[in-house]
């Protein structure tokens, strides 16, 4: 039976606490109640087809429905190639692992110190790194003293927070990529700096993001703590997400000419399938800034005593 073999696949797969409880959600709530008593060999390509019309008819966002027929589709590989249960893996159905994912809004260099100046000030700077960073919520809220060095100002990713269905727990990356050492601007190594200062405790451990009471920083509460959704707005950044911070600051590291290697360190990926993805993002926008550079902005340059292509190199230095 299909609702056996897919919740020992799931039991025997080395995962992080986080994935695993990702996958057990995925499997109980969309696969198992529709599939769970098939045997493996029962599906087909056809009952794939008739299982994701249900689920989208039903009300199943079509990204969590991608993400089920990803999970259905790994645990049938195994059934194919290693367990040689089946001949041929059912999911195999063209666009069914691919959605649509509307562009993330980036903020401005000034809208993030606008934002930063709209937080309480205990969550000033948690603004700040995460733009200028790139880092991600679980590693912010992981980073302790011992990882930041502001004299070099770098800070270390060798762990990050996840929060599970009964408990918060400190862990490894992502992936390994994940463990990583990030450069960061001025900006941000000032604002750590006062930060540091007045909320953190002057100890190694001490963790240099937490919540209101000093406890561990919940991405459940932080919303409503600051106001999250009347801030963005009244800044102009409408359906802005926290998540869209680092989306903003890869934008940026992208912009400012890094490798496609580089962007993949500093954003703690393995694969070059994102980094591409900004630098293609950015590229495409130097193309139309280029385009609409007319007389009238060639005649402010020179005003200004500057060639145009000076002026793209004091923008890149300022980014």
């Amino acid at each position: 039976m299909l609702s056996s073999y897919g919740e020992r696949w799931i039991a025997e797969r080395k995962l992080a606490p986080r994935s695993r409880q990702g996958y057990e959600y995925l499997f109980s709530l969309h696969i198992e109640p529709h599939l769970g008593r098939l045997t493996l060999g029962a599906v087909q390509p056809a009952t794939i087809r008739a299982w994701r019309r249900k689920l989208l008819a039903g009300g199943t966002p079509e990204p969590q429905a991608v993400k089920a027929y990803a999970l259905l589709r790994a645990i049938f590989s195994t059934a194919v190639k290693e367990d040689e249960i089946i001949r041929q893996n059912p999911c195999r159905i063209s666009g069914y692992d691919r959605y649509h994912t509307p562009e993330r809004p980036t903020a401005t260099i000034a809208q993030v110190f606008a934002l930063a100046d709209a937080m309480p000030s205990r969550f000033s700077a948690l603004i700040v790194v995460a733009a200028l960073s790139g880092l991600r919520w679980g590693e912010l809220a992981a980073l302790r003293r011992l990882d930041v060095d502001l004299a070099a100002g770098l800070v270390r990713v060798p762990r990050k927070l996840a929060v599970l269905k009964s408990r918060i727990e400190f862990g490894p990356p992502k992936s390994e990529a994940g463990v990583r050492v990030v450069a960061l601007p001025d900006a941000a190594v000032a604002a750590l700096r006062v930060h540091l200062a007045a909320f953190v405790d002057d100890i190694p451990g001490a963790l240099i993001f937490t919540g209101e009471k000093g406890g561990v920083l919940r991405s459940s509460s932080f919303g409503s703590a600051v106001r999250w959704r009347a801030t963005v707005a009244r800044l102009g950044l409408p359906e802005f997400h926290f998540h869209d911070l680092r989306h903003t600051g890869n934008t940026l590291a992208a912009s400012s000419g890094a490798s496609t290697r580089e962007l993949m360190h500093r954003m703690g990926h393995s694969t070059m399938r994102a980094a591409l993805i900004y630098q293609h993002a950015t590229s495409e926008r130097d193309r139309e800034i280029r385009l609409s550079d007319g007389p009238a902005d060639r005649q402010a340059v020179r005003q200004e005593g500057r060639r145009p292509e000076e002026g793209g190199r004091a923008a890149r230095r300022l980014s």
